[in-house]
């Protein structure tokens, strides 16, 4: 018998925010792993901290988190060997995955590796989207609005067709992408009614106005509705 593959959803950054199931998994299984900077723990690591027994088995899944797709691609390699070795043990491994472990989650890149080898669990997890629509107190969608999920990375047509399309619109990763993003927005009429977030359930955690806001870190969301309230 082989070991189970968890895929750990751990939500956005406030450790009260694991689900009961994810805690339970955290405490039952082994060996763990997470994405990582080169040097330090690493998000994932730390907003589990509080839930982690000694004594685990940690894998620390070691990247530059740049635009170098190549060496991304090669520590999923690694990480995936390296898990397999103790999944192949029959050891039980939770991966943990920041937000919810499909919705642009490390996780997939692990998944598409491992999963026709191996048994695997998900376990959903709050994403940053849902926790910023709380901390703002802002429903992002009603009635039969279409959402649309937006990295800004994408190029100031797509994100122009995409607000167009869409009734709503959580805009995600913006960092030094906001000028674009901001041009957009006010080209469409849509920039006095964005809300705004940066490290959502996190220490560091900011709401801005559209009129203060220069710039953003790589963590932050923009929620944004073309009624200006979903309810109306």
């Amino acid at each position: 018998m082989t070991g189970t593959l968890y895929g750990l959803g751990i939500g956005p950054g406030d450790p009260e925010l694991l689900t009961l199931k994810a805690v339970r998994i955290l405490n039952e299984v082994p060996v763990l792993a997470w994405p990582a900077p080169l040097e330090g723990d690493g998000m994932a690591r730390g907003i589990a901290a509080a839930h982690i027994p000694p004594g685990r088995i940690e894998i620390a899944i070691r990247m530059g988190f740049t635009v170098d797709r190549a060496g991304t691609e090669a520590a999923y390699d690694r990480a995936a060997t390296e898990i397999a070795r103790h999944l192949e043990a029959g050891r039980d491994v939770a991966v943990l995955c920041e937000g919810d472990p499909f919705f642009f989650g490390s996780f997939i890149y692990l998944f598409a590796r491992l999963s026709n080898r191996f048994p695997v669990e998900i376990v959903p997890g709050v994403s940053s989207i849902m926790a910023a629509g709380a901390a703002l107190q802002a429903p992002l969608c009603a009635w039969d609005d279409g959402v649309a999920i937006i990295p800004a990375t994408r190029s100031e047509s797509e994100i122009e067709a995409l607000l167009s399309a869409s009734d709503a619109a959580a805009i995600m990763k913006v960092g030094r992408h906001l000028p674009k993003v901001r041009a957009v927005l006010e080209r469409l009429g849509l920039w006095d009614k964005a809300r705004i977030i940066e490290r959502v359930g996190l220490p560091g955690q900011r709401i801005f106005h559209p009129g203060a806001v220069t710039e953003l870190p790589y963590f932050s969301i923009i929620l944004v509705h073309r009624r200006g309230q979903a309810w109306l």
